[in-house]
């Protein structure tokens, strides 16, 4: 992997075969390792370090028992409704599907924004290559968090005169892999029902299997799992559509799939405008725009995708590489793992073990789904 531009892509100090994280913190997708690693971070700012360590820190001082804030007088009927939603969902997560939860989501935080954090990822703009940051235990990642606005907008703008393609977003949700007994946020409350408890299912997926320097695997993986486990928590183990949100789980797996094949096939013509050796840098950045330009037409998006903002933001904003290389994370193969889950006989639970019991005996997790010869994303690197 890249940490300098034009350098190409190494393992990193503990990188090797993909393997279950012990205990880092995860933010939003973003790193926050303890204290203790401050100084041994390579090509980290303590300063970063220890703020990203003392927001952390803050959301769990604030934590409150699901109980207590359920009986209390206080909370609002919708608050009451998604924390006893959550207490369902968690169990489900647990009994149902295997997943392995500790104390996570047994609390319930009340931030002092709408917003947790803000995600900063990078790439070059010529090819599919991310610009990654390396911290301990979990190796390179291709994001950094920041929990002010000011702060990631500081450090998109140094990024930009480097000559990187940018994409700063906004999280509401967080995993530790169970470091700590991760809380509910308030910033999950604004979802609707079913996304609030794909979000939950999603976040502990993360920290039942977390692979090591395999980000994109990692956030598919949980958008898979977080998808199919909706279905069935709120369709029931038939998954006979019973509901209005039975239908609404269906429907969004549905429109998340297409758009993951879209995406595959995006890509692949990409990466033939990309590798070509005639065309400059401009060149390449002006095929990629009509390229996609010629793919919205032709396929227009999902008829909901103002739903998911990772769908609607791609279709209807201007592109770069780096905004590509987040929807990549997670929307990659996504139709692989649907293909597991019916070779396991939609038995979710059997598939999750499937993939837990695999990663240690693969160099490239991605390895475990059928194969599928449309896919080719080649100058895409595995960890990005």
């Amino acid at each position: 992997m890249t940490g300098a531009r034009g350098e190409p892509e190494r393992n990193g100090p503990g990188e090797g075969r993909a393997r279950r994280i012990p205990r880092p913190i995860l933010v939003g997708g973003v790193l926050l390792p303890m204290a203790l690693l401050l100084f041994s971070c390579s090509g980290c700012s303590p300063v970063y370090l220890a703020k990203a360590g003392w927001a952390e820190m803050k959301i769990l001082k604030g934590r409150r028992p699901l109980d207590e804030v359920i009986n209390d007088k206080k909370t609002t009927e919708e608050t009451r409704h998604k924390l006893r939603l959550a207490r369902q969902a968690r169990s489900f997560a647990i009994h149902q599907l295997g997943l392995d939860a500790g104390d996570s989501y047994t609390s319930f935080t009340q931030l002092e924004s709408d917003t947790l954090a803000w995600v900063l990822s990078a790439a070059y703009k010529d090819r599919l290559e991310s610009k990654t940051w390396w911290f301990p235990i979990v190796g390179r990642v291709p994001y950094k968090g920041y929990m002010s606005q000011k702060g990631g907008e500081k450090a998109e703008r140094k990024l930009q005169e480097e000559g990187f393609d940018t994409y700063l977003r906004t999280t509401s949700a967080f995993s530790t892999l169970g470091w700590f007994a991760d809380p509910i946020l308030s910033t999950l409350l604004k979802y609707d029902d079913v996304e609030f408890v794909t979000t939950i299912i999603h976040e502990l997926t993360h920290n039942h299997l977390f692979v090591s320097g395999k980000v994109r695997f990692n956030e598919s993986f949980a958008t898979f799992v977080g998808r199919a486990g909706a279905i069935r928590f709120f369709c029931g183990p038939e998954g006979t559509p019973q509901s209005p949100d039975c239908l609404t789980a269906i429907r969004r797996v549905d429109d998340y799939n297409n758009f993951s094949s879209f995406l595959n096939g995006f890509v692949s013509e990409l990466e033939e405008i990309y590798s070509s050796p005639t065309l400059t840098v401009e060149e390449k950045i002006e095929a990629r725009e009509a390229l996609l330009l010629r793919e919205r037409e032709q396929w227009g998006g999902p008829p909901r995708s103002e739903e998911f903002p990772l769908i609607a933001g791609f279709v209807n904003r201007p592109l770069n590489n780096a905004i590509l290389m987040g929807r990549i994370r997670y929307f990659h193969r996504l139709g692989g793992f649907s293909q597991v889950l019916k070779d396991h006989d939609d038995d979710l639970r059997a598939a999750i073990g499937y993939f837990k019991e695999g990663v240690e005996s693969v160099e490239d997790p991605f390895d475990l789904l059928p194969p599928d010869d449309s896919i080719s994303i080649r100058g895409v690197p595995p960890g990005s």
